[in-house]
């Protein structure tokens, strides 16, 4: 039987470690509402919804300001005099990196936002990147998609929404008109601003406001055109997942295969997850294309891919766990992709005037808001 003196230096050494661990996750917490503050006195304008509307005539500055509370003083246990040598849990020194707080964190499989990049190294980027030189008429087309499908196959329901977003920085470009581009081929609804001339788009394509004598918005985001595309058709979904889990002796023997639909997208940053059972240790990964990360702490397998392109257009996972097929759902896709779906693009911008050519730059942008397999 353990003495008295041994019960309490265990139960000292528990609370100093209880204590380091949450210290470290303390840390952890402060690093990443920092970072996200962060990227929220970055972000621009926002994504609108398809059927809203209204242009705005000058920019709204966000400023954050971050309030980071004391660090409140912990009560030191009372020394333990112990007849060993003490191997209790030394608590990291407030001086100390906080690195190591990461570090640690990291080694239990917390997940933890990286100071450097803002997300975790197997996230997917919900956007791309800004480019790093624009023209004083930029032009964004951003597309978005929603799309939950069954794990027995049809297709629930799948929308996407997408704008072209017009933002000129010198005033003599003021006056222009954008030419369309519109191959689609899928029976989206378009809809223009309510001061762009409804009539020179429907009959040629181009955006331009309905008194010509009137400039756009000088150094404001606005959205030009809008458009939606919602429908149950299975052949239109981009990139299918197949998820096929099998009951074995010992667990479940789980295959999860996709496969890219249409051939003109590159998908970059694909992540795949799937929901693991918990408190059965990690997957047994079998045959395996790109790469993958268990996260225990959120019982997720995530499986990466970089890039899912026209040569590489199909690709399998196969790993064996304890548990039952439906423990495997949801499946959940993340992606971006620097190609338009619908095919919606601006082909020309010139003056009002003259039709003189104007130069222009152009982002284009198709993310995900949801994609889930139930």
């Amino acid at each position: 039987m353990d003495s008295h003196e041994e019960k309490v230096f265990r139960a000292v050494r528990e609370t100093q470690e209880r204590e380091a661990k949450a210290e470290m996750r303390r840390k952890a917490k402060e690093l990443q509402q920092i970072r996200r503050d962060t990227e929220r006195g970055k972000k621009g304008p926002g994504f609108g919804g398809f059927g809203s509307s209204g242009m705005s005539s000058s920019n709204t500055a966000i400023i954050t300001d971050t309030l980071i509370e004391p660090e409140k003083p912990k009560p030191t246990p009372a020394p333990v005099r112990s007849t060993g040598p003490s191997k209790a849990l030394k608590l990291v020194g407030k001086g100390k990196e906080v690195d190591d707080f990461v570090d640690k964190l990291k080694s239990e499989g917390e997940n933890v936002i990286l100071p450097g990049t803002g997300k975790r190294p197997s996230d997917a980027s919900k956007s791309l990147p800004p480019p790093t030189h624009t023209e004083s008429v930029h032009l964004r087309v951003e597309e978005r998609i929603t799309l939950t499908c069954g794990r027995d196959g049809g297709l629930q329901n799948m929308e996407i929404l997408g704008m072209i977003t017009l933002r000129v920085s010198d005033e003599k470009n003021g006056r222009i008109r954008l030419n369309i581009n519109n191959n689609d081929k899928r029976g989206v609804q378009l809809q223009t601003h309510p001061n762009v001339d409804k009539k020179l788009f429907t009959l040629d394509s181009v955006i331009g406001l309905k008194n010509p004598d009137k400039s756009f918005p000088l150094k404001s985001d606005v959205g030009v055109l809008k458009w939606r595309l919602q429908t149950t058709d299975e052949s239109l979904i981009p990139l299918t997942i197949n998820c096929w889990p099998s009951e074995s002796g010992t667990g479940c023997d789980v295959n999860i295969e996709y496969e890219l639909q249409d051939d003109s997208l590159e998908l970059n940053d694909v992540v795949i997850s799937i929901p693991v059972p918990s408190g059965v240790g990690a997957p047994v990964i079998g045959d395996l294309d790109g790469e993958y990360r268990h996260d225990s702490r959120r019982n997720v397998l995530e499986w990466c891919l970089p890039v899912i392109d026209l040569k590489n257009k199909t690709g399998s996972l196969e790993f064996s766990i304890s548990g039952q097929p439906n423990d495997f759902f949801p499946v959940n896709v993340s992606f971006v992709s620097k190609g338009s779906y619908c095919d919606i693009q601006v082909a020309k911008v010139s003056q009002v005037d003259g039709d003189s050519p104007v130069r222009y730059s152009t982002e284009t942008s198709f993310v995900v808001d949801k994609y889930e397999i139930l």
